[in-house]
């Protein structure tokens, strides 16, 4: 990155505005929907959280330079000008009181994308120097470690060693020609050792060929969330050479939702090209296996429990059938929150609030409305498939005093895999 400047933060939202972002500027109503959409108004009851002020800075720079009634107040010393004072004043809104979770703009009624507002005018807010820290140093990691937090090969590879030594199980390194290209948040491999067995148990069951490529183990991409578009376009980069190296058929994106933003939706934008391999999430693979019949479960969950939908997987990728169908496979007392699928409020720490130190005191605050969606429902259990939500959701349970474990998908359907002939007892 070059050196941070006012002057470059305003070219780069400059620079963001297109036709789209215009049009969308020109056609808001102020209608107020966005605000009611958005759990960091609606839980702060703060006018300055509206979705719709958070890129104010972006309409002033549109106005100024793109309107004929803008440029003319700027002429006579009437225009509101972006400086050093904006950029302070806004940077928390943009970085600390947003998720992107898009739901502003699933229900704007003339269609505007304001979370891909919000994500094109933090482009300006890093390039002036106005970023949290934590994303700073997490994209600054990615970039020169391969891991926003900090995780080299050698701790994938113990974490392989233990997992092969008490189970048996075979994770592949760098195998050329495998089916699939299975990709790691460090999340995942910090703090959820247990998804990679969930993978390498489900792998066994089906039969396929799969690896993890010692150059590109990781998923996560923070340049996406902090807004820099020529290092996320860097990590995307170390992804897919590693898979088109391998040669591998798919590359699966694992329970982490922007990183299936990153690699399924923005990465062949950001390289210029398409892929020569599918990008799937999970999910997607885990519904393909089983409809296919190449898993196999048995037992059921009784435990009463509830899905919380990644918003990026759900809303923004489309994944809403393929968890309901897994889960009243394995479980049965699946009941559904208020607004779920498309429509499910965020955890509050997506958008990168949660490696933003600073946000923790309004994620906390935004995170009231997940809980009002659990208590109505009183579950046992929360399941999901993001481990950064999972680990949102643990932080905001415990604030709260509630006691209610989060499980991610992936490892209850390997909980109830068929194996080796022998039947399972229906867990509780």
């Amino acid at each position: 990155m070059s050196k941070p400047s006012i002057e470059k933060g305003v070219n780069f939202i400059k620079g963001q505005i297109d036709a789209p972002v215009a049009s969308f500027f020109s056609s808001c109503i102020h209608c107020g929907l966005c605000a009611e959409a958005c759990l960091f108004y609606t839980e702060t009851g703060d006018p300055k959280q509206t979705p719709i002020n958070k890129v104010e800075p972006m309409r002033r720079v549109w106005e100024q330079e793109f309107t004929v009634l803008g440029k003319l107040k700027s002429m006579v010393g009437l225009g509101k000008p972006v400086d050093e004072k904006v950029f302070s004043e806004w940077e928390t809104l943009v970085y600390d009181g947003c998720s992107l979770c898009g739901r502003c703009s699933l229900v704007c009624p003339v269609g505007n994308d304001i979370s891909g507002m919000i994500r094109k005018i933090r482009e300006g807010f890093s390039a002036a120097g106005h970023a949290p820290e934590g994303l700073i140093s997490a994209t600054q990691r990615a970039v020169e470690i391969g891991s926003p937090m900090g995780v080299k090969l050698p701790a994938v590879k113990a974490q392989i060693r233990h997992l092969q030594a008490d189970t048996g199980l075979s994770v592949p390194l760098d195998q050329q020609g495998a089916e699939y290209m299975v990709l790691l948040s460090s999340m995942e491999i910090m703090n959820f050792p247990e998804y990679l067995e969930a993978i390498a148990r489900i792998m066994k069951q089906a039969g396929k060929s799969w690896t993890i490529s010692s150059t590109a183990f990781e998923a996560t991409n923070s340049g996406i969330q902090i807004g820099v578009s020529d290092l996320a376009k860097v990590i995307v980069e170390r992804v897919v050479d590693a898979a088109e190296a391998l040669g591998v058929k798919t590359v699966i994106s694992p329970e982490c939702g922007h990183a299936y933003t990153a690699i399924r939706w923005d990465g062949p934008n950001l390289i210029g090209r398409p892929y020569k391999f599918e990008v799937k999430h999970i999910l997607e693979v885990l519904d393909e296996l089983t409809v296919a019949g190449l898993i196999q479960t048995e037992g059921m969950e009784t435990a009463k429990l509830t899905y919380h939908d990644p918003c990026q997987i759900a809303r923004k990728g489309g994944i809403v059938e393929a968890p309901r169908r897994l889960l009243n496979q394995v479980a049965s007392n699946f009941i559904e929150m208020s607004e779920p699928g498309v429509m499910n409020w965020c955890c509050s720490g997506g958008g990168g609030v949660s490696a933003n130190e600073r946000a923790d005191e309004i994620k906390l605050t935004a995170f009231r409305r997940k809980k009002s969606q659990l208590d109505e429902l009183k579950v046992e259990t929360l399941v999901t498939a993001c481990a950064n939500c999972r680990l949102t959701l643990e932080e905001g349970l415990e604030a709260n005093g509630m006691d209610i474990p989060v499980v991610g998908l992936t490892e209850m359907v390997a909980e109830h895999l068929v194996e080796d002939g022998t039947q399972k007892e229906s867990a509780s």
